[in-house]
């Protein structure tokens, strides 16, 4: 039986079963001995629809019908209290861009409650941008329409990508407005004040269980809870019970077999998880300590990206400098946050346990990335060791010749065995297509840094070579930038036409290699036993390799209509990124035209394809 927004069957265990400090005033302030405090959304003018996923609502139980109700937005943008929430602010702190911040906790996000559905699920919503609480510290609570607009669809994209995430329930803006300073100059611009709502089993994090560190010795700061073992006991059990019962059950009788299979186990999503980003092409932005799930899931998108030119040197986060958050680098600052997560309950799982679970992160990790990446390649039949250099030596033509990461995937689908050579042709043209211009290459494998700069850190470590290892990521970055000035200087000795010509030799020479490895596949079956192994390969290759992402393009051109009062391209957007593996043009709406005409600012029109190249004035985009 369905829901309706007065009987939603809320059973509030984290503020039953965690300690909540008893000061409800919302001024920022050291919450120490708790990790939640009691907050109410501040109320906003004239709450209006921008999008609602029908589908997330459905975790919740409630029907269309109810989402359709006229009073729906004033539930769910904080303006009416609804019957059995307890709205509450988490305390957590983090390490951010490798550094511990003390505490940082939900400066701008409200715990509602936790929903327990018809089928037994727990679900915790909250809402994002819903006014002050403790932890706002400087800042007023409040989130931008642009910026809840990006979560909303991201959080439902990665959703119908298969990729564990929180899910986007519903998008409401208003009439209040706040101030932004958008491109950090000092001229503020007043924008409207937009709720989200977001659901998961639990909002709970690695910085959860950091407020209780010891001093930093690098930061000088602390967890507000430091030295509460009490509560870090407290904090983690609830978890287990709560989120890993299956381990509170096998191992009811040994506290120590329950911490070490949770941190297995969190060990194995994490690595689960980042794999799949990998191989879908997203990028995080801000993979802090207090932006790590505690199940596995990705939580928090903020300047996040796709993808689009292959490039593992790729930063979405425009005020990332140092790169540390790359594609590339994800796995890796995983693994990293995850050391930060044993330190943090140390206490209860010593290093010495926790660091042997850690070393099989890169073992699990490339276990999966390896099986997701068969299944795009169509690789289904045989797990050979050669594969891992088949799927490298794809990403680094596909780097070469700037080739469209998902667009690249996707074309692979027109190589059929049972017309080789033809095919063959038609796959190849269609990997040509993909591959971006001399001109734009030439951008694209431009050094991070000034070549004076770079020229004078090398001259550093030419006179000390001791000083890589106290660079860090910077050393890394040299790295990088000395690799992109050699491509370069190559690529200033091509015509377009001979570039052209060059990404045909290569995507020919590798579309032979993996026309020999789908061979092996077959091996030893009839023809017609081929060409249902081959129509299966085909089924598989589509429904692992997405159409549509949420490029920033297509995000971008939604936030720009709806900031003028035009909701219907959100909502477009969203019915597409429901369906990302659609193969007919019409198979995911029925009116939906994946072919669309927008404006750009300077009243030019714009036409692009949802599914195409992104077109040339997105590449300047950039989101912090």
């Amino acid at each position: 039986m369905s829901a309706t927004l007065e009987t939603l069957n809320f059973d509030n265990s984290c503020l039953r079963c965690l300690p909540v400090e008893s000061n409800t005033e919302t001024y920022s302030r050291t919450v120490n001995g708790a990790c939640f405090s009691y907050v109410q959304p501040t109320p906003v003018e004239n709450p209006q629809l921008v999008a609602v996923s029908s589908s997330a609502m459905t975790l919740l139980d409630l029907s269309q019908y109810e989402l359709e109700r006229s009073d729906f937005v004033e539930y769910f943008s904080g303006n009416l209290p609804i019957q059995g929430s307890r709205t509450a602010a988490h305390c957590y702190c983090g390490h951010q861009f490798g550094y511990f911040s003390g505490q940082l906790g939900d400066g701008a996000a409200m715990y509602i409650g936790e929903v327990v559905n018809r089928r037994g699920e727990r679900w915790e919503i909250q809402f994002k941008g819903s006014g002050l609480t403790p932890y706002s510290r400087q800042a007023d609570g409040r989130k931008v329409l642009r910026s809840s607009i990006r979560e909303f669809l991201c959080s439902e994209a990665m959703y119908h990508l298969g990729i564990p995430t929180t899910r986007g329930g519903s998008c409401i803006t208003s009439d209040s407005e706040v101030l932004r300073d958008i491109f950090y100059s000092g001229n503020l611009i007043a924008e409207k004040a937009t709720v989200i709502l977001r659901v998961a089993p639990t909002f709970l994090r690695f910085g959860s269980f950091e407020i209780f560190k010891p001093l930093d010795k690098i930061t000088g700061r602390v967890g507000p809870s430091v030295g509460r073992k009490d509560i870090l006991v407290q904090l983690l059990e609830y978890t287990i019970q709560t989120h890993y019962p299956h381990i509170a059950t096998k191992y009811a009788d040994s506290e120590k077999g329950r911490y070490l299979a949770f941190f297995e186990e969190v060990v194995e999503a994490t690595a689960k998880l980042v794999a799949l980003w990998q191989c879908v092409g997203f990028c995080h932005g801000v993979l802090n300590t207090d932006n790590m799930s505690i199940v596995g899931i990705t939580l928090d998108y903020g300047p996040f990206g796709f993808l689009d030119v292959y490039d593992p040197d790729y930063v979405c986060n425009a005020s990332d400098d140092g790169g540390r958050y790359s594609y590339m680098n994800q796995p890796e600052i995983c693994k990293w946050n995850l050391k930060k997560l044993a330190e943090a309950i140390a206490d209860l799982l010593p290093i010495a346990e926790s660091d042997s679970v850690l070393e099989k992160y890169n073992e699990l990790f490339t276990r999966f990335y390896l099986e997701k990446m068969r299944l795009k390649l169509g690789l289904i039949r045989k797990n050979l060791p050669e594969d891992e250099e088949l799927v490298k030596s794809f990403l680094q033509v596909m780097k070469d010749t700037g080739a469209d990461f998902t667009n690249s995937f996707r074309s692979l689908n027109k190589l059929r065995m049972s017309a080789s050579e033809e095919s063959f042709s038609e796959a190849k043209s269609g990997l040509v297509s993909q591959c971006t211009s001399l001109k734009d290459l030439k951008k694209r494998f431009k050094p991070s840094m000034p070549q004076s700069q770079l020229h004078m850190l090398i001259s550093m470590i030419q006179a000390n070579p001791d000083l890589v290892a106290q660079m860090g990521q910077t050393a890394l970055r040299i790295k990088n930038d000395l690799e992109k000035l050699e491509k370069l200087r190559d690529l200033n000795d091509l015509t377009e036409d001979q570039k052209r010509q060059s990404d045909n030799v290569v995507w020919e020479q590798w579309l032979k290699k993996y026309l020999e490895r789908l061979n092996i596949e077959v091996e030893g079956l009839d023809v017609n036993s081929m060409k249902c192994a081959d129509n299966m390969r085909i089924e598989v290759m589509d429904a692992n390799n997405p159409r549509f992402i949420l490029r920033n393009y297509i995000a971008h051109n939604a936030i720009i209509q709806a900031e003028k009062g035009d909701y219907s391209e959100v909502r477009r957007v969203l019915k597409l990124l429901q369906n990302p593996y659609a193969s007919q043009i019409n198979e995911s709406c029925e009116t939906l035209d994946y072919h669309h005409q927008t404006e750009k600012s300077n009243g030019h029109n714009h036409t692009f394809d949802y599914d195409g190249l992104p077109p040339d004035w997105s590449h300047e985009l950039r989101v912090t």
